[in-house]
């Protein structure tokens, strides 16, 4: 099982509010929004997980994604902690959506938005290279048919271009 941290690019096709837990009603434009994650205990049942659109709601992210669709998952594996260091990247870059997903750390945000998903994947790129970290991209069906093989294909994972 690899260790390491992911951000999940995700697609919300029109503007909502939705209520997020205990923060209650957020109000979301629609567009894109990437979500950085560490699972240092386990990245593919981590992101397992968010895939997973019957299970309890227990993260903030649980809640985003009942109306929003994850379409990417971009993740490096090791065994540091970036979470924070890349989330810190992207809030010099990006809009952050404000105590979202950060509630364990003193970050501005884990959750950002961005109109351009071409532009929101060379950020999330950028900020990993930073951290000297090799950032590998895989669709939502190339992540579903590694689990199902326990193996990658070049079709299923590619680096960040």
């Amino acid at each position: 099982m690899s260790k390491g941290i992911y951000t999940l690019l995700i697609k919300l096709d029109e503007h909502r509010t939705i209520t997020i837990g205990k923060r209650g009603k957020i109000l979301f434009p629609a567009g894109y929004y990437a979500y950085i994650g560490s699972a240092l205990n386990g990245l593919e049942a981590r992101i397992a997980r968010h895939l997973t659109k019957e299970k309890a709601l227990h993260w903030h992210i649980d809640y985003f994604l009942q109306k929003a669709k994850i379409e990417e998952i971009i993740y490096s594996v090791t065994e540091k902690y970036e979470e924070c260091a890349i989330a810190s990247r992207l809030a010099q870059k990006l809009k952050p959506i404000t105590h979202f997903g950060c509630s364990d750390c003193r970050c501005v945000s884990h959750l950002y938005f961005c109109k351009d998903k071409h532009s929101l994947r060379e950020t999330i790129k950028d900020s990993c290279e930073e951290s000297s970290l090799f950032p590998y991209r895989m669709t939502v069906a190339g992540f579903k048919a590694y689990l199902t093989k326990g193996a990658f294909s070049k079709s299923e994972r590619q680096t960040v271009a």
